[in-house]
């Protein structure tokens, strides 16, 4: 029997539940993840770094992605430095082709982390992401709506340099702890007010929480313990959740898969299938279609890309990572065309 035609929030929800669907779905979450490139800015007509700041310019970008039939959602915010920037980090809105990004770290040493700020979930551009999705669930769309999160390691590293950051978290654990329970109790604060506000999925990205720099033992004490606090924070809501951590994880299946969120976002270099061996049917998997070959190749090459990943061990079709901002826009409109099989 042949299965009906879903609606977007359908497909992406029959699919977490593991239900019968028409095909797969294809996202592209937001937030590191990032879905917008000039050329969607030129079509939409909505511009960085306006839409950064301004909640109804954000919900208009985040709609025109779908609206220009790139993915299968509406996801904000367009960076992964909110956070960061609440606690106090120096940030650039950036321009048309470059995101925000970090200028000024907010403190030297995790000595220093009492000093930070605590931040309000009613004020400056966190504000105006869970504004952006209040507008966007009023709009009633079809689409499911993904509130974005940075993960607990990687606002550490925008609010404190990386590599004092990761030399501390040996040194002085105690202290690290402290920090990284404050940061977390931020984030999940952002992610409850987000689910309050109408998403339907959040997403939680962590790229500097990978088991390559951290080895098992790190991951399993840092990476894992502070992501599940968020995810337990927002389940209470009803929503979905999927963290992404970049770099390869093969080292770090074991503690993986002891994170709670319904799904697992990949990187590009991951084997999906090797990956849903190690980890079991106990979380959906997301991804990972290379994002540099997205930027770089034409439509039939991203057709492929698509159909490939649609045969593989994807539940769910992805970029691997954020859009290249220069990628072409026939070449992410050609994705969910090959899956709907409009292109031969």
């Amino acid at each position: 029997m042949e299965v009906r035609k879903l609606t977007e929030r359908e497909r992406l929800f029959a699919a977490f539940n593991r239900e019968e669907i028409d095909r797969k779905p294809l996202i592209c979450p937001g937030g590191m993840m990032n879905m917008i490139t000039t050329a969607l800015m030129d079509a939409s007509g909505v511009y960085w770094p306006e839409a950064h700041i301004d909640p109804v310019k954000m919900a208009d970008m985040a709609q025109a992605s779908w609206e220009q039939r790139c993915f299968e959602n509406v996801g904000v915010p367009f960076c992964m430095t909110v956070e960061a920037e609440a606690m106090g980090a120096q940030v650039t809105l950036g321009n048309t082709v470059a995101e925000p990004h970090v200028t000024e770290y907010a403190i030297k040493t995790v000595d220093d982390w009492e000093t930070l700020p605590t931040p309000n979930v009613n004020e400056g551009r966190m504000a105006v992401v869970i504004e952006a999705i209040k507008i966007l669930k009023s709009r009633d769309l079809p689409v499911p709506i993904v509130g974005n999160v940075v993960g607990p390691i990687s606002v550490a590293n925008s609010v404190q340099d990386a590599v004092t950051y990761y030399k501390e978290m040996r040194k002085k654990p105690e202290k690290m702890h402290a920090f990284m329970s404050f940061v977390t109790k931020t984030c999940a604060d952002f992610a409850v007010e987000m689910a309050k506000a109408g998403a339907d999925l959040i997403c939680i990205s962590d790229p500097s929480g990978t088991g390559e720099i951290l080895g098992p033992k790190m991951f399993d004490e840092y990476c894992v313990t502070y992501v599940n606090e968020i995810i337990r924070a927002v389940k209470p809501y009803g929503v979905k959740t999927l963290v992404h951590i970049c770099g390869q994880m093969s080292s770090v299946y074991e503690q993986m898969d002891k994170i709670e969120a319904d799904a697992l976002s990949f990187d590009a270099i991951v084997s999906l299938r090797k990956a849903k061996e190690a980890l079991g049917e106990k979380h959906i998997i997301v991804g990972n279609i290379s994002t540099f070959a997205l930027e770089t190749n034409n439509t039939e090459k991203a057709a492929a890309l698509a159909r490939n990943c649609a045969k593989g061990a994807s539940d769910v079709i992805a970029p691997a990572c954020g859009l290249g901002t220069g990628s072409p826009l026939e070449n992410i409109q050609t994705l969910l065309k090959a899956l709907d099989g409009e292109v031969a």
